[in-house]
């Protein structure tokens, strides 16, 4: 193996520097800041601040409307995962089986990745809209009023949907790619055996995917409880009576719209507790794969 070797010890941190200054800037310096401002207090004016220790995350663990936001992040999160992943895993399973237009219908289904969460959230938002909206006019004919501006359920509905569709394109790229990877031959020798489609994909196909899907479920759990944010402030904005209101949109609302910076700082370091929880089991999980 070719091994780089620096004469001098100033080039690499040289090399570093970009983005060593970067991250320092952008994610240790905010970091730092919140685990700092989670201490304090501060007025409505932003003038005094006061130091009150774990009084912020006292406040938070006793506060109804915290633990609901809690059960309705784990609600979301679980479904946009399992909903994007099942749907992607299909896909790709069909594309799969391709042999001429795969790459035709690989292409069609990656553009949804390249939209904007925003822009998806209004997208949905438009379909769903209850005046103008295609599909409430079909649920309508089937019996079902539907309404996610009053209606806890239906704002559910939609922002699942929305965030779901978005991710799809990428959990698809993993699972078509994991799909290639394994070999045919194992595959035909179970089909001589006489499994059929759906035995050899539970039996064979499902299990040596694994590692992309532990992958993936990891990812997608973190992206439904902080990527989602532009799309739950393009269609329901939390509501109707919180019932979309995730933990990361709480910190948005409780720091920059009701001015608590104390308590919106607490709740951002239990999130990253949360995003260091799932990584640390993400890179468990990919050294025991390795180390096999």
């Amino acid at each position: 193996m070719k091994r780089t070797i620096f004469n001098s010890q100033l080039l690499p941190w040289l090399l570093l520097a970009p983005q060593l200054v970067i991250t320092f800037i952008f994610f240790l310096w905010p970091a730092a800041q919140a685990i700092r401002q989670s201490f304090l207090r501060q007025d409505a004016f932003g003038i005094r601040t006061t130091f009150v220790g774990f009084e912020n995350f006292e406040r938070l663990l006793n506060s109804p409307e915290y633990l609901n936001s809690l059960q309705v992040t784990a609600v979301f999160a679980i479904s946009v995962t399992l909903l994007s992943m099942g749907f992607a895993l299909l896909l790709a399973v069909a594309v799969d089986r391709m042999l001429r237009s795969g790459r035709v219908y690989t292409t069609a289904l990656v553009w949804p990745y390249a939209v904007a969460p925003a822009v998806a959230g209004i997208l949905w938002w438009f379909i769903f809209n209850p005046t103008v909206g295609i599909m409430p006019y079909v649920l309508g004919q089937l019996g079902y009023d539907w309404n996610h501006i009053s209606n806890p359920g239906d704002a559910m509905t939609l922002v699942v949907i929305a965030s779901a569709w978005k991710q799809i394109s990428y959990n698809f790229l993993f699972f078509l790619a994991g799909l290639q990877a394994i070999p045919n031959s194992l595959r035909e020798a179970a089909a001589i055996d006489g499994a059929g489609p759906v035995r050899r994909f539970f039996d064979i196909t499902f299990p040596l995917l694994s590692p992309t899907t532990f992958f993936l479920l990891v990812v997608n759990i973190v992206y439904a409880m902080f990527d989602t944010f532009a799309v739950i402030d393009t269609t329901t904005r939390g509501g109707p009576a919180q019932a979309t209101n995730i933990l990361v949109y709480k910190v948005y609302f409780d720091g920059f719209v009701g001015q608590n910076m104390g308590s919106s700082a607490a709740q951002s370091v239990f999130l990253m507790l949360i995003v260091t929880v799932l990584t640390v089991i993400q890179f468990r999980f990919i050294e025991k794969k390795v180390a096999y």
